[in-house]
């Protein structure tokens, strides 16, 4: 279970301040794979980054029964000038996990070769991208937030990063945010659209996709 409670975040801009969530108050269901839509800027990484706990809104607060993943494809996981290995290790110190398995985890999964001991900062977005979605496939979380990451990669590896997803979805929820609708069908049973700050929830993502498909075309 995820709970918004007058969930609120603002930005400034030169025209004033923009409201992308507003006053939210919703719970979402356990064990759903949840597809996030919206249009761009709409605020559905901002949204992400409030539920892990990385971004802190203006008002309100989120609760959870749950353990929730970093937002997987943001990378705000992730450490610049450390390792691909020292920041797997460091993040299974935080959660709780052997660190020597969650090596060899990644390291088999992402397929990084010799940048598993380079720093961060010599990683292109894909890599990075590899190594945190790796990283995340390795730990059982509740909850899963996963933005665009399975996109990454050639033919081969997006299978096998999908593979391992639906696998980890058998067990686990997720918020996926795609532009992919055929990605979005493929693991979510259910839907979110969010809209000048407003959310909505279905319990069916082809209702979510009719009404965001609406929204873009006015």
């Amino acid at each position: 279970m995820i709970r918004f409670e007058h969930l609120t975040k603002s930005y400034p801009t030169p025209w004033g301040r923009k409201v992308v969530i507003d006053d939210l108050s919703l719970e979402l269901p356990s064990g759903k794979a949840l597809g996030l839509l919206g249009r761009n800027g709409a605020g559905k990484s901002t949204l992400m980054q409030i539920v892990a706990g990385t971004l802190p809104p203006d008002s309100g607060r989120v609760i959870s029964d749950g353990t929730i993943s970093w937002p997987i494809g943001l990378g705000g996981a992730l450490h610049p000038d450390m390792t691909g290995a020292q920041n797997v290790r460091f993040i299974a110190r935080i959660y709780g996990i052997d660190s020597d398995s969650l090596c060899a985890f990644v390291q088999d999964f992402a397929e990084l070769g010799a940048h598993f001991q380079m720093p961060l900062r010599s990683y292109s977005s894909g890599m990075r991208s590899r190594l945190a979605f790796g990283a995340s496939m390795g730990i059982p979380f509740d909850t899963y937030l996963v933005d665009e990451v399975t996109s990454v990669g050639d033919a081969r590896f997006r299978a096998k990063s999908k593979a391992i997803f639906r696998e980890r979805m058998k067990t686990s929820g997720a918020i996926m945010v795609s532009h992919n609708m055929k990605e979005l069908q493929e693991f979510c049973d259910a839907g979110l659209v969010l809209e000048n700050g407003r959310m909505y929830y279905f319990e069916r993502l082809d209702a979510a996709i009719r009404l965001h498909k609406r929204l873009m075309e006015q």
